[in-house]
């Protein structure tokens, strides 16, 4: 049908759906790990995965990450070992589950595929036609062919289609689900008393040898970490911007080369009444269904002007019978192929006799036909200027991307050659460590990797330039090393009065919790709420009356015997005692908020059904991880 086939409306810009399954799935490989340092970074039943598929999934979730979290996206999550990890555990999962899907034969049908396509919201008009120019443009952004993102999405949905299935299977057992909601329904009430630290903070006298003793004992609290002191040039896309231009005359030539670029192929709007039957129904069936749609197209040319009315009194087709049958502006190439032909072969304001389709019988009219538009050089040349000034930029990057490589690895004693050559200029940073400073934020000398290399050996020792280092896309940074300071040690008299403090705070606390484990034995001996503030409830799901960890402290508490006692910590406050003197379950149960427990519950369950099988599937296609997330940049495929 046209309508019930709408099971992905997300649109990921440029690549939809990457990766259907959740990335739970992809996790803990180290046990396949080995070191082959010939065969790709990874092999999933004998083929590899090389390390430019690395590379470019990495940068995909990078670009991804970066469009969804706008300014709250922090690149160096993405450069951890943990993340290069996920990323091939990622690819490895794709490729096992490619397989199987290649072993079942599943299939995704051209009907599903054209509607997942047309159910892409961003790309549907005002008028409901679809925007194939700004369709294709988006795909070509992200160097795809719609041949090629079909192919794509074809294998896509049917990864999805395998994983629902398994998912689907998954429930919660009540006695679990029922269980699981008692506890969290449970209410205890507690009394509490507080042995706060602004009690003991006066009693505390911290002497000269204290403050030693605890300076010698925590020296790497007050470490300074080696630093530098380096020179460092940039080189980006906006280095070549001015060297490039775009001649009328390569406009034109453009223009006149990539004209279907600049037609609006000719749209037509298209109403239809649906008799549903599949195709693999009875004789019977088939032969009722057809008998029905010959009555409907009957009253239909009895009646052309109640198309309408007819469509929405007969129509099977639950998306848009209500709606009079309209079917918006239908594109060629993205409709059932009968159909379409249909409705292309016809003039407007024409009714068609019945047309079958893998759905069952249609009978369509055509209510709009919008000719083929073409948008003039004039129109275009802006934005083919722009598209042409992109291109040769990207080329002319390219170029000198190599000159600012091999020259800054070449002539490695200076930065001055390649800042010459590329007219660079050369910048200076100071009290660089090996982390990233997040003072810094997005800097290119605040990458993870540009730090790496200018703290290498060869970096420090010989004072040689880094080799370049792409810090972001079309952004390479190489550096050279002017001045190292080695890790030193902060003068005790800079950090007496800090560690006075922190020594004060410790102590107190320890006075606190003498105080307070005192009164905790002595309750427990006598059963008695002697000293305990009023009662209130605690319970999983409501706002604690009391500190958050001392909560934690009272719901894990043995409640087996009442009163029952805990003593705890607080945070900044002390130390707590807290009496348990009555445990409930509320009279009348959230039924709603145990109802969604339940489906959480399921969903767990699902999703541990799903991990289960990927990891089948990985045995079973002898997967073969050859490096370590650390490896990621050495050149590591076969020549």
């Amino acid at each position: 049908m046209f309508e019930f086939i709408r099971t992905h409306k997300r649109w990921m810009y440029g690549i939809l759906l990457l990766l259907i399954i959740p990335s739970f799935v992809f996790v803990g490989m180290e046990s396949y790990q080995s070191n082959d340092g010939g065969a790709g970074v990874a092999t999933v039943d004998g083929q590899k995965i090389t390390q430019q598929e690395w590379e470019d999934a990495q940068r995909r979730q990078i670009d991804q990450a970066r469009q969804m979290m706008g300014e709250q996206f922090d690149q160096k999550l993405f450069e951890t070992s943990e993340a290069k990890q996920a990323i091939l555990n990622n690819l490895v999962a794709e490729r096992a589950i490619n397989a199987e899907i290649n072993r079942a034969h599943m299939s995704v049908s051209d009907a599903t595929l054209q509607k997942t396509i047309m159910d892409i919201q961003q790309f549907r008009l005002p008028d409901g036609g679809f925007d194939m120019e700004g369709y294709k443009a988006a795909l070509a952004a992200q160097g795809m062919t719609p041949e090629m993102f079909d192919q794509r999405l074809r294998r896509d949905l049917a990864v999805q289609q395998l994983s629902g299935a398994i998912q689907a299977t998954a429930f919660a057992p009540r006695s679990v689900a029922n269980r699981l909601s008692d506890i969290n329904d449970q209410e205890r009430e507690v009394q509490e008393v507080l042995f706060p630290l602004s009690t003991y903070l006066p009693q505390v006298k911290v002497t000269d040898e204290m403050v030693k003793a605890y300076y010698d004992k925590n020296a790497q609290l007050f470490q300074i970490p080696e630093q530098v002191k380096a020179e460092y040039v940039v080189f980006d896309a906006s280095t070549v911007e001015g060297q490039v231009q775009v001649t009328d005359a390569e406009v034109t030539d453009y223009y006149n080369k990539n004209l279907k670029n600049y037609t609006t192929p000719e749209q037509r709007s298209a109403s239809h009444i649906l008799i549903t039957v599949s195709r693999d129904a009875s004789a019977a069936d088939q032969a009722a269904a057809k008998k029905k749609a010959e009555a409907v197209l009957a009253e239909v040319r009895a009646n052309p002007d109640n198309f309408a009315a007819i469509a929405k009194a007969n129509s099977q087709d639950p998306g848009s019978a209500q709606s009079g049958g309209d079917l918006g502006v239908v594109e060629k190439g993205l409709f059932v192929k009968s159909v379409e032909d249909s409705i292309y072969a016809m003039k407007e304001g024409e009714t068609s006799g019945l047309v079958q389709s893998e759905f069952g019988w249609h009978i369509i009219k055509v209510t709009g036909i919008k000719p083929s538009t073409q948008r003039s050089l004039d129109d275009a040349k802006g934005d083919i200027a722009a598209d042409l000034k992109k291109q040769k930029m990207s080329a002319k990057y390219t170029e000198l991307a190599g000159v600012f490589s091999e020259t800054a690895y070449d002539q490695s004693e200076s930065l001055k050659p390649v800042a010459d050559k590329l007219k660079l200029q050369i910048q200076t940073a100071d009290n660089l460590t090996r982390t990233p400073n997040p003072a810094l934020g997005d800097s290119p000398i605040n990458n993870a990797k540009f730090l790496t290399a200018l703290f290498g050996n060869d970096a420090i020792k010989n004072k040689r330039n880094t080799e370049a280092v792409e810090v972001a896309p079309s952004v390479l940074v190489s550096g050279r090393m002017v001045e190292f300071r080695p890790a030193t040690k902060r003068p005790l008299a800079e950090v007496d009065a800090q560690i006075r403090q922190r020594v004060t705070l410790e102590e107190a606390g320890r006075l606190a919790r003498a105080a307070g484990e005192a009164k905790l034995k002595a309750a427990k001996a006598s059963g008695d709420a002697t000293g305990f503030g009023a009662p209130v409830s605690v319970s999983r799901t409501k706002e604690p009356a009391i500190n958050p960890t001392a909560a934690i402290a009272v719901l894990k508490a043995d409640v087996t015997k009442l009163p029952a006692y805990v003593g705890v910590e607080v945070p900044g406050q002390g130390y707590g005692v807290y009496r348990v003197g009555k445990v409930s379950q509320p009279a009348q149960p959230d039924t709603a908020r145990r109802k969604q427990e339940s489906d959480q519950i399921g969903n767990l369950v699902g999703q541990q059904q799903m991990y289960d099988y990927v990891e089948a599937l990985k045995a079973k296609a002898k997967v073969k991880i050859n490096v370590r997330p650390n490896e990621l940049g050495a050149n590591t495929d076969e020549q």
